[in-house]
């Protein structure tokens, strides 16, 4: 089975959560072909408010200035991808750090010139996740894309995730965050949540911000083809597990 790992919020800031999913990921990939996507918001505010550049955001995305752009490359493609990769490497994993401008994995193109530099996944090249997975090496791949014009795009990992996802192909994603799972409108975790009721939570403002870019990836991942979504909570010890056994921890997105 091939299944799609995405790794966000302060999951990705805490060693020790870092290491120990980095083992329960590695034990799923000794089985199945798997690829972890990661992103690192809480990490990019950081850095940049420590060099006096406040962080704006549309929508749940990042607004994206050339002097942002630059730190996207620095710390999503830099420093946060490696650190993973050691963690997967010290699970005793084969990691290989990535960005969608490796080989051309992912291009993009400007969303939206109010998000400046902030680019919408249009292709996927997967034939590199082919040849890694299948030689049990793990692919982790920084929300960086680009195009054959040379352009550098910071992608929400969401959407970076689902574009991967779908050209994999992948049959499984699981979406790792630092919340217990989707709220409805009465802060209740709902542990299925069809595609219709998804958007009914968006548009009634019950989802907004990265839980609504969330859903909005989880529900593109279905439309293209993806047999299963699960949004979980990461910090839960042995989630990736459960979530794979289909426990009823999270909430899983169905058509």
């Amino acid at each position: 089975m091939k299944i799609l790992i995405k790794l966000g919020g302060t999951l990705l800031d805490a060693e020790d959560s870092r290491f120990r999913l980095a083992g329960e990921i590695c034990e799923i990939g000794a089985v199945h072909q798997t690829v972890v996507v990661h992103g690192g918001g809480k990490q990019m505010t950081r850095f940049l408010a420590e060099r006096g550049v406040e962080s704006r955001f549309v929508n749940g995305l990042r607004v994206t200035t050339p002097e942002v752009i630059d730190a996207v490359v620095k710390v999503l493609a830099g420093s946060v991808n490696a650190q993973l990769v050691t963690a997967f490497r010290a699970a005793g994993g084969r990691p290989v750090g990535l960005s969608g401008l490796s080989a051309g994995l992912v291009d993009a193109e400007i969303l939206d010139p109010e998000l400046g530099q902030v680019g919408r996944p249009v292709r996927c090249d997967a034939r590199l996740l082919e040849v890694l997975t299948r030689e049990s090496y793990l692919p982790v791949v920084a929300c960086v894309a680009g195009d054959s014009l040379g352009a550098i795009y910071n992608v929400n990992a969401d959407q970076m995730a689902v574009a991967c996802a779908a050209a994999f192909p992948a049959e499984k994603v699981l979406f790792l965050t630092d919340v217990e799972g989707v709220r409805d409108g009465e802060g209740k975790i709902r542990t299925t949540l069809t595609t219709a009721e998804a958007r009914s939570l968006i548009n009634e403002g019950v989802a907004t911000g990265g839980m609504q870019a969330k859903l909005e990836a989880a529900m593109d991942a279905l439309m293209k083809g993806v047999a299963e979504v699960r949004i979980g909570p990461g910090a839960t010890p042995g989630i990736v597990r459960q979530l794979m056994e289909g426990a009823p921890v999270g909430t899983k997105l169905t058509v």
